[in-house]
């Protein structure tokens, strides 16, 4: 039996290869196709990784955090960060100096200086401030901290009350992350079932709602929620406050994901699966989530992405103008009116950390969001 030569071999085997590999896209489900196409993205799949670990942080945080956001210290109000080494005399030993102050005899200004002769050791995984871990298992170790808890320990710095600035900002991701979450999962509700009644029924309910969105639409979002947030008493309980805010945000922004959910109803109300199921009888709630919904679920899952950003910019930004979660509720925004004085950023810059982290995960929900819109259509370019 005659054999092909080794080119010709290698050049048989590259065709197989390729006609395998078209096979397999054709056979490929909707959602192994987003995925091939999403993981090409590279600043999609960093973004991703980010988003994760924030939410993770969130859902431990009393684990991740060094202390409790409660936890405070009168004697090192306004500490400045403290550098972390890790490495003494060769060995991996991690540890920060201790702090000390002076005050200057004119100004009476407190002035911090590094004290060098205060090694304070830093470990894993220490026993510190008990907590319950996601409020439930009584625990009392942390991911890191000083392995004395009564050393001063205070990475990026501490407030105007002498509370560790990053714990608060690990224990803030939690209120701030999830008003995003629970807000786009109102607003997303809200928007397939009215966009999906607008596209479904049409005629007069379909003019009648996009007037509605129309007028919501041209009204100025951020005066309306200041407005809305405004009316809420000082004195109303901190839990109360943060279904307020939530429910806020989420009446005022179902329009967006109510018009898209419109627009590809009307292209599916006249598929023969849809034709299929009403002649089977199916009710509009069942045609709505069980047929059509499904068929566009990705780009849901997209919009929700992008929407989740907005959520949380808009929380830090009630919050930050004193009209949205209040004190004792720790978020990002919350943390940020300490910092709306300049004389307090200018002389105190550690403030400004939960605007950082507000940055990153806001930048890497965006190139999350962009990832999964460009491969929620797998078949584009």
């Amino acid at each position: 039996m005659a054999t092909l030569a080794p080119g010709l071999q290698n050049k048989t085997a590259s065709a197989a290869e390729v006609q395998e590999a078209k096979r397999s896209v054709e056979v490929a489900s909707q959602w192994k196709l987003m995925w091939w196409k999403f993981r090409k993205d590279k600043l999609a799949i960093v973004g991703s990784v980010i988003v994760i670990i924030f939410y993770t942080v969130a859902a431990f945080a009393e684990f991740f955090a060094p202390k409790s956001p409660e936890f405070f210290d009168p004697q090192y109000v306004y500490a400045p960060p403290q550098p972390l080494f890790l490495f003494l005399d060769g060995q991996f030993n991690p540890f920060v100096y201790g702090l000390k102050f002076e005050r200057d005899p004119k100004s009476l200004k407190k002035t911090w200086t590094i004290d060098y002769n205060n090694r304070i050791p830093v470990g894993l995984f220490v026993e510190a401030e008990p907590y319950k871990l996601l409020g439930l298992v009584p625990w009392n170790v942390h991911l890191f901290g000083p392995k004395d808890p009564k050393q001063p320990f205070y990475l990026i710095g501490a407030d105007k009350s002498g509370r560790d600035m990053l714990s608060r900002i690990i224990h803030a991701a939690r209120i701030s992350l999830t008003v995003g979450l629970i807000g786009v999962f109102l607003s997303l509700l809200i928007g397939v079932t009215i966009g999906g009644i607008s596209g479904l029924v049409g005629g007069l309910v379909d003019v009648v709602i996009q007037r509605i969105i129309e007028i919501v639409n041209s009204v100025p979002s951020l005066p309306i929620m200041m407005a809305l947030a405004a009316i809420v008493p000082p004195g109303t309980p901190p839990v109360q406050v943060y279904v307020i805010v939530t429910l806020i945000l989420a009446l005022l922004s179902w329009t967006g994901m109510a018009r898209v959910v419109r627009g590809r109803f009307l292209a599916l109300r006249e598929e023969d699966f849809i034709l299929a199921a009403r002649l089977d009888g199916a009710k509009r709630s069942r045609l709505i989530f069980r047929h059509m919904v499904p068929s566009f679920l990705s780009h849901i899952i997209a919009s929700i992405t992008i929407s989740i950003p907005y959520m949380i910019l808009s929380e830090t930004s009630l919050s930050f103008l004193g009209i949205g979660l209040r004190p004792p509720v720790v978020s990002w925004g919350v943390m940020l009116r300490d910092a709306q004085q300049i004389a307090a950023v200018a002389n105190y810059p550690w403030l400004l950390f939960p605007a950082l982290a507000v940055v990153i995960f806001v930048l890497s929900m965006n190139f999350t969001g962009n990832g999964l819109r460009d491969a929620a259509d797998p078949y584009a370019n």
